[in-house]
């Protein structure tokens, strides 16, 4: 009977962590079903901005408030986690607070992580308020729906829990309270339950312990159906993010080296193409659906936060147009989760279900209304490009589809007639300083 709870233990585990690493399977298979695109260049940048973006928080606390609370949640959380590892030790084992043997450092450590975790309920709190009470604009917006809504408050509350079973747990544990090292905060705790019989303490602890470490099992496997993936996603996507100047549009080789073949005075136009060439050309230019992304950009739909700072910081969206960028990644990961169950319930084919992103989840309003300012991109916490998909998606319109705005396409016409997009020919293109 003594093996009966190490056991019962080592099953939780190994079926929360193995559920864990299933879904991140799929989660791998999901974005490999990108384009392929290569991300080998520059790696000391790239190193660089993850430790400054995703380690360092640098772009957070560009909004002092949010940037601070975030970042004692962030170190708070990550931090008294630590301590998981002494409870799967315990959990294992059989023993009792098996690091407690360090002594002094021990309770040096104990004593911090109480002190975080009351940091952390803090500003858990204020979260909180702020989104359900003060309900700030960016929080409130037309995609935020009863899920995106609530996902947000499901993660405050699963912290606040776990926070305080951590203080719980140790308030109640009746030798570490008498050993008196590291039960900074939790001494008083530990005074509301003055009275209490041993036993009934020895229970209340034992519950918070074994509450806390499926707490935590729990709250690791919701990340997968939560935005709160950015939590493990945002140390990749920012070291892959895109490192070229803001606004820089990528070329197309295949079109790059028709149009030198155009201009070169030497070339057959009806020669029959070389070997190879073919094979150079995309099946498809632009992106009608999440395939035709890249992985990185398919990367990015699952590590967005959905905080909407790039909505906030929108210019269109600002003006009333029917544009938000964190819409643009919401829809791009709602599609790719459900070409996902697809390919699970076609034995890992895809079988057409006459959708697509483009069309039935972001509609050619939404990406007309675009003004390619960057401002999404800069303002994003974890280096999410929405704009390099509303660009690709742009591109099949127009090169797929030739279904650009009579705006655009009377500007094509007017460059292509008068060298400029105005509608003038060159020789009355001065004639407005006459009149």
């Amino acid at each position: 009977m003594g093996y009966l709870p190490n056991i019962f233990f080592v099953i939780v585990l190994v079926v929360g962590i193995g559920y864990f690493a299933r879904n991140v399977k799929k989660l791998i298979r999901n974005i490999k079903l990108g384009q392929k695109v290569d991300v080998s260049d520059n790696k000391p940048q790239r190193w660089k901005n993850m430790i400054n973006i995703a380690l360092g928080q640098g772009k957070m606390v560009r909004r002092p408030i949010a940037g601070i609370l975030h970042i004692i949640v962030y170190l708070g959380f990550i931090i008294i986690n630590i301590e998981v590892l002494e409870i799967i030790i315990d959990g294992v084992l059989g023993t009792h607070r098996i690091f407690s043997v360090l002594g002094l450092f021990y309770g040096v450590l104990i004593a911090s992580f109480e002190i975080l975790a009351v940091l952390v309920l803090v500003a858990v709190i204020v979260f909180w308020i702020r989104r359900n009470i003060i309900k700030l604009r960016r929080f409130w917006s037309l995609e935020m729906t009863s899920w995106p809504k609530q996902d947000a408050n499901y993660i405050l509350y699963f912290e606040m829990v776990l926070m305080c079973l951590f203080l719980v747990m140790n308030a109640t544990d009746v030798m570490f309270q008498e050993a008196g090292s590291g039960n900074l905060i939790s001494q008083h705790i530990a005074a509301w339950f003055s009275g209490l019989p041993e036993s009934t303490l020895h229970i209340i602890e034992r519950s918070a312990w074994w509450l806390h470490i499926i707490g935590i099992l729990v709250f690791l496997n919701y990340l997968y159906f939560s935005k709160h993936l950015h939590i493990l996603l945002a140390f990749p996507n920012t070291y892959y993010g895109k490192l070229a100047p803001k606004g820089q549009f990528n070329n197309l080789e295949a079109v790059t080296k028709e149009v030198k073949m155009m201009m070169d005075p030497n070339v057959d136009p009806f020669a029959a193409p070389e070997n190879g060439e073919e094979e150079d050309m995309p099946a498809k230019f632009g992106a009608s659906d999440v395939q035709d992304l890249s992985w990185v950009q398919l990367l990015s739909a699952y590590t967005c936060t959905e905080c909407g700072r790039c909505t906030s910081e929108c210019p269109a969206n600002l003006t009333g147009k029917k544009l938000s960028p964190r819409k643009i990644m919401m829809d791009t990961r709602d599609r790719l989760e459900e070409v996902g169950k697809n390919i699970d319930a076609n034995n890992g084919e895809f079988k057409d279900d006459g959708k697509q992103l483009l069309g039935d989840y972001i509609s050619t309003e939404e990406l007309w209304a675009c003004t390619t300012c960057n401002a999404c991109v800069e303002a994003c916490p974890v280096s999410i490009d929405p704009l390099s998909i509303i660009l690709e998606m742009r591109r099949y319109l127009v090169m797929e589809q030739s279904a650009a705005p009579i705006e655009l396409n009377n500007m094509m016409t007017n460059i292509e007639n008068n060298g400029a997009p105005w509608p003038y020919n060159q020789m009355d293109r001065l004639k407005w300083k006459d009149e």
